[in-house]
Order: structure tokens, then C-alpha cells, then sequence
């Protein structure tokens, strides 16, 4: 059962476009597995799209008074065709102006392997050009390529019995679980739980079955325990 989810305003700004690829290409892979996130999206996608209705009839309105302003006063034989298709142009492009929601729909599924373990990727993810699988004990990295600096997108698996040393975050860090199960001091999750970090909070996860997530972070991990804390002068360089 997924127990955390995005918000309403970012579900609202994942309905209008108005994200950035790496963050949209998470809520999309959540929705997918979410029912009750998906019932979110789609009464605001009907909220955007009755906006948009009333948009684009009152630009008709306009369109038309003025036509027969001017027909009255100069006599012009005015047809109200271009004004019906300019609003319905209006309309086609209000409500296909979503790209994340395009592309959702073009994609396809796919898998990887990952040190020796097999995972479906979402639709979201699979047309998202994926770097070199490197690895560092029980942990596995891979970054897609969004070209969205300082925003970096990754997928990381842990495997069974691993952790992430603990450490907080300069900027935020989304992890959305994929496959597999991992808890911190703040929890358990399990596949489609989607976890928004600031610099407030400091974690370790640990998984015992192993696990697979696409990770969002705008800047550098700061350790916080032992001799990971030597890593921090370079931790620009590794998130």
C-alpha cells in the first residue's frame, strides 16, 4: 500500500506543465501506480480543461460582438467561420499543452539489470537516456540524461542488506521506490511511495530485500556520521 504522495499543489503543477522533466517523470511513475493519485490528477485535468472551455468561449464572445459592431457600423458582411476556428485552435492547444502527459503516453516498457537483478522500468522513464550503471559496495548508480543542471535524475539500487550512509541534504532529494522495500528512521516504504527531502531532515535508509528508485536531488548530500564525513568536501561532485 503506498502511504506517501506528492501534494496537491505539485499533483496541480504536474497537471498544468509547469515542472521540471525529472520532477513531472516522477509524479507520472507514482500516478501510474497510484489510484488515488490518478483520481487527483484527473479531476484537476477536468478542472483545467472546463478553464480552459470557458476561455476560449469567452474569447468567441468577444470575437463575435465585435464582428457585429462592425458589420452594423461599416456594413461589412463579417463570417463567424475564422472566429469558430480560431477558438477551436485555442481549445486544441490549452488542453494538449501537458508534454509530460505526452510523453507518458509514447513510451513504452522496458528492463535493465542490475547487478544480477532484473527490473521493469516504468513507461515514464523508459524513453530517458540512461549513463553507465558504476557502483560503490552495496550501492548502484545510473544518471539520465535531462540536461536539467543543477537538477540531477538517477537510478539507484541498493542491494539486499545495504544502506545509505546517513546524511541530510543541501537542497532537496526526491525518491520515488520503484521496486523493493527500504525504512528510515521516519518509516518503512514500499513501491510507489514518492519522499520529498529538505535540509531538515537527516536519514539513513536500510533495505533488507533490496531495492530500486529514481532519486531527483538540486545539490549535494552532506554526511553526517564516521568517515563518510570526508566525502563531504566533494560531495558537489557526486550527487
Amino acid at each position: 500500500m503506498i502511504k506517501h504522495h506528492p501534494d496537491v499543489t505539485m499533483l496541480g503543477k504536474f497537471v498544468e506543465g509547469e515542472l521540471p522533466a525529472s520532477i513531472a517523470a516522477a509524479i507520472a511513475v507514482h500516478v501510474d501506480m497510484c489510484p488515488k493519485c490518478k483520481a487527483k490528477c484527473e479531476a484537476l485535468t477536468e478542472e483545467q480543461a472546463e478553464l480552459a472551455f470557458e476561455s476560449v468561449g469567452t474569447v468567441a464572445t468577444l470575437k463575435t460582438a465585435s464582428a457585429k459592431d462592425v458589420s452594423y457600423h461599416e456594413g461589412s458582411d463579417i463570417s463567424m467561420v475564422s472566429a469558430s476556428e480560431d477558438a477551436m485552435e485555442a481549445m486544441i492547444s490549452a488542453i494538449t499543452a501537458n508534454d509530460e502527459i505526452e510523453l507518458a503516453v509514447e513510451s513504452r516498457e522496458e528492463s535493465i539489470s542490475v547487478q544480477g537483478t532484473k527490473y521493469k522500468l516504468p513507461r515514464a522513464l523508459t524513453n530517458l537516456a540512461m549513463g553507465k550503471w558504476t557502483s560503490i559496495g552495496n550501492l548502484a548508480r545510473a544518471r539520465l540524461a535531462l540536461d536539467e543542471e543543477p537538477i540531477r535524475a538517477s537510478l539507484l539500487q541498493i542491494q539486499p542488506g545495504g544502506s545509505v550512509p546517513e546524511h541530510t541534504h543541501k537542497g532537496f532529494e526526491l525518491t520515488l521506490l520503484l521496486e523493493g522495500h527500504f525504512k528510515d528512521d521516519m518509516g518503512e516504504y514500499g513501491p510507489g511511495d514518492f519522499i520529498m527531502l529538505d535540509g531538515t531532515k537527516t536519514h539513513s535508509p536500510i533495505t533488507e530485500d533490496g531495492c530500486l528508485c529514481y532519486t531527483v536531488a538540486n545539490d549535494a548530500q552532506h554526511f553526517t556520521q564516521g568517515l563518510n564525513k570526508l566525502l563531504n568536501p566533494i560531495g558537489s561532485l557526486i550527487y
